[in-house]
C-alpha cells in the first residue's frame, strides 16, 4: 500500500510540471515496455569489473600520477561539515561515491568546465566544486526534481553556499537538460555520470557526454555494473578503461 501511494504522489507530481512531461513518458515506458532494459547485460559486466577493478587510490595513481590520500585531511573540515548536513537532511538520498576520483579528475585536467548527471545530496558537486573553485570554473549539474518526496529543495544539501557560486543546477531529465547544458558550453574538462540506471538511459548519455568530452579530459561514471551499457559503450569506441571499486559498487573512469 506504501509503495502504491508513492507512485500516486509521483505522478501527481509529473502532472503538475508540463515541463517535465516527456521524462513522465520515457517512465512509463521503462516500467512497462521496456522493463527488461535496465538490467540488460548485467551479469556479463559485474564479471567483467570484477575481474578488473581496483581500489580508488590505485587508480588516481595509476591514471593522474597523484597521491589521493591527502584529500581527506586537507578537505576535513569541509568534509566533516557536509557529512553532519546529510545526517541532519530529513530525505534520504545517495551517499559520497568516488570523491577522491571526482576531485583529481578535476586537478588533473586543470578542469575550468565540468558536467555530471545526477546530485542528490551533492557530494560529487562538492568534490568537483572544491577543485573548479581554485580556477573560477563552472559545474553544471543535471538532475531530476524529487517528485512525489518533498525533496527538491534538499538536493545538493552538502554544498557549501560559498561554492554555489561556480554551480550551474538544471532540473530536468538529462534528455532535457543536457541540450539546454550544451547549448551555455560546448567543451568539457571532466564528465560524471550518476543518473538515469537503464541501460538505453545510459548508453543515450555516454554518447552525448562523450562527444562534448575534449581530448585529453576524463570520463568517470558510477554504477556501471547495473548493466552492460558501459561496457558495451568502452567497447564500442576501444576505450581501454579503468574499474574502481567502492564499497561493492563499481565505477568506470578513462582519459580520452
Amino acid at each position: 500500500m506504501g509503495e502504491l501511494k508513492r507512485v500516486f504522489k509521483t505522478f501527481v507530481a509529473y502532472l503538475k510540471r508540463p515541463d517535465l512531461y516527456p521524462e513522465l513518458g520515457r517512465k512509463i515506458l521503462k516500467n512497462t515496455v521496456n522493463r527488461n532494459n535496465a538490467f540488460k547485460g548485467k551479469e556479463k559486466t559485474n564479471s567483467w569489473a570484477r575481474s578488473k577493478a581496483i581500489s580508488q587510490k590505485e587508480a588516481v595513481f595509476n591514471l593522474f600520477r597523484i597521491d589521493a590520500s591527502t584529500f581527506k585531511t586537507q578537505y576535513k573540515d569541509v568534509l566533516d561539515k557536509a557529512a553532519q548536513k546529510e545526517k541532519e537532511c530529513p530525505i534520504k538520498m545517495g551517499g559520497p561515491g568516488a570523491l577522491e576520483l571526482i576531485y583529481y579528475a578535476c586537478e588533473f585536467s586543470e578542469g575550468k568546465n565540468v558536467v555530471e548527471t545526477g546530485v542528490a545530496y551533492g557530494w560529487s558537486s562538492l568534490a568537483s566544486l572544491l577543485s573548479l573553485e581554485k580556477r573560477n570554473g563552472t559545474l553544471y549539474s543535471s538532475d531530476m526534481p524529487y517528485l512525489g518526496q518533498n525533496g527538491d529543495q534538499y538536493v545538493g544539501y552538502v554544498v557549501p553556499e560559498d561554492l554555489k557560486k561556480y554551480w550551474k543546477l538544471f532540473r530536468f531529465a538529462d534528455k532535457e537538460s543536457l541540450p539546454k547544458i550544451f547549448n551555455e558550453n560546448q567543451v568539457f574538462d571532466v564528465v560524471h555520470y550518476d543518473s538515469d540506471k537503464s541501460y538505453n538511459g545510459m548508453f543515450w548519455a555516454y554518447n552525448q557526454l562523450y562527444t562534448h568530452l575534449r581530448s585529453g579530459g576524463v570520463f568517470i561514471s558510477d554504477d556501471i555494473g547495473d548493466n552492460s551499457a558501459y561496457q558495451d559503450f568502452c567497447e564500442k569506441n576501444d576505450i581501454d578503461t579503468t574499474i574502481v571499486e567502492i564499497d561493492g559498487k563499481y565505477v568506470g573512469v578513462f582519459i580520452k
